[in-house]
């Protein structure tokens, strides 16, 4: 088998995990906080299923692959109604913080179990580099499990911090929403409606131009928290070794 295609069944499960459990998480602090719509609509489920939305989740990471464009899609948002939460502007910035969160939480669970699957000797240093390098010797026993958990780290961690970007209609805008000033809110909050739009036009944008302004926004972010993550990895397998 290829290299990309092991690849492929290392990151699909990966990306399919970490946006069930982001999706879920802002169901449940929903929930929590008063709003029981998500639950209504049965979307509180790890089923992948129920959080997959045709256009955004298929069709369109299809058609830009196949285009050779900049991969991007979107899973279908978990309902909330603002108006049911006990209190509704508190309770949307901590609802929008859940997703992120979940994923950071994901990937300090994955962290430690990288730490207990690394092959004996083999020390990341924090660093991302060095991490990938666990690719070298291919995908066999048992690098084939500390390759998948690190991949696991990087997606979660790569997906909280986009949805913490403060652009409509990403988890950020409703952090950020929140925190505005009330005279400045109903006008950032109007932004929502054409965020999509505006992030597919920077994709375009991105496209066209042979650049990546997104993913260049998140580079040194990504590889800084990354590496907080395998020293964690480190630490664990230094105490077990």
């Amino acid at each position: 088998m290829s290299q990309t295609f092991l690849l492929a069944l290392v990151l699909i499960p990966a990306l399919v995990i970490a946006i069930v459990f982001h999706e879920v998480a802002h169901g449940y602090a929903a929930r929590l906080l008063g709003d029981p719509t998500a639950s209504e609509r049965g979307r509180l489920t790890l089923n992948p299923i129920a959080h997959v939305d045709p256009f955004g989740t298929l069709l369109v990471p299809g058609a830009l692959a196949l285009l050779g464009g900049p991969v991007f899609g979107w899973a279908k948002p978990v309902p909330v109604n603002k108006w049911r939460l006990y209190n509704p502007h508190f309770g949307m910035m901590a609802v929008a913080a859940a997703g992120p969160a979940s994923n950071f939480v994901l990937a300090a669970v994955g962290a430690v179990l990288l730490g207990l699957a690394m092959p004996a000797g083999v020390a990341l240093g924090g660093d991302i580099e060095a991490g990938a390098a666990l690719l070298v010797n291919g995908m066999g026993e048992p690098i084939w499990l500390a390759t998948g958990l690190f991949y696991f780290i990087l997606v979660n961690i790569f997906l909280g911090l986009f949805n913490l970007l403060p652009i409509p209609p990403f988890d950020g805008s409703h952090i950020v929403g929140g925190l505005l000033p009330k005279e400045l809110r109903a006008g950032w909050e109007k932004l929502q409606g054409i965020g999509m739009a505006l992030v597919l036009g920077l994709v375009a944008i991105s496209w066209v131009f042979g650049t990546s302004f997104l993913g260049d926004l998140l580079v040194r972010p990504v590889m800084s928290v990354m590496g907080l993550y395998l020293a964690l990895a480190d630490a664990i397998a230094a105490l077990i070794a």
